[in-house]
């Protein structure tokens, strides 16, 4: 695991579920964490939003079933209107189908709330480092499922019409999206190439910017839509 940048101020973060318990659980989570500080809480998904707006938070916690507007359309609402803010999707679903549409809303990262403290902790950290955050086994379900999809469409065009990108990536840009799609971080690639962890972050920058994505979990959705990339074998 790479070690956080470190920040001036802490990550400013909204925690949004409909449960006070689960709300206060979290908080008390996070209270020794110096570097996170919670700015805002939602007890549905539109109330989550507008704190989005007024807060303008690094990160969101997101449960998807809540009254009002649940987690899923308000992270698709967070992402159109506040593409800066990040979600983390924190539930008690281990289901493949949700994490379809929490990626395909603009999730970062999907966490299930039965996870030790350490893992939500480092989960948080790791997205708001502009890493991957997905429960491996769920993902590799969800990416073959997007790959197959891709196989069987009729053009390369992803699912909100925009065509392949204008610039197209570089044969070593695939190659790290390939390894970024196996869930690897920065350090794990660049393991695998022999190259310095700020080459590998410099290469997954250019390939967000390129594919006009808001984070590397997008850019591998964008990139198995428009055919880009096969779903990686580990």
């Amino acid at each position: 695991m790479e070690t956080p940048v470190k920040r001036e101020a802490p990550a400013r973060l909204v925690v949004a579920d409909d449960h006070d318990f689960v709300r206060s659980g979290i908080k008390v989570m996070l209270s020794g964490e110096t570097d996170l500080r919670i700015v805002g809480e939602a007890a549905d998904g539109q109330e989550a939003l507008e704190i989005c707006g007024r807060e303008r938070p690094d990160l969101a916690l997101m449960d998807v079933r809540m009254p009002r507007m649940d987690g899923l359309t308000a992270t698709r609402s967070i992402k159109r209107s506040f593409p800066g803010v990040s979600v983390l999707i924190l539930t008690m679903h281990e289901n493949e189908d949700y994490l379809l549409e929490a990626v395909k809303a603009g999730a970062a990262g999907y966490v299930l709330k039965d996870a030790p403290q350490n893992e939500l902790v480092t989960a948080i950290r790791k997205v708001l480092e502009g890493e991957t955050t997905l429960n491996r086994r769920l993902a590799t379900g969800l990416l073959k499922r997007l790959a197959n999809d891709a196989r069987g469409a009729a053009a390369p065009r992803a699912e909100d019409g925009r065509a392949a990108p204008a610039q197209p990536l570089t044969a070593r840009e695939l190659e790290v999206l390939e390894h970024v799609a196996l869930g690897q971080t920065n350090r794990e690639i660049a393991e695998d190439f022999v190259i310095s962890v700020g080459t590998v972050k410099n290469h997954v920058e250019h390939i967000i910017a390129k594919l006009e994505a808001s984070d590397r979990t997008q850019a591998v959705v964008r990139a198995l839509e428009l055919r880009l990339i096969d779903f990686p074998r580990p």
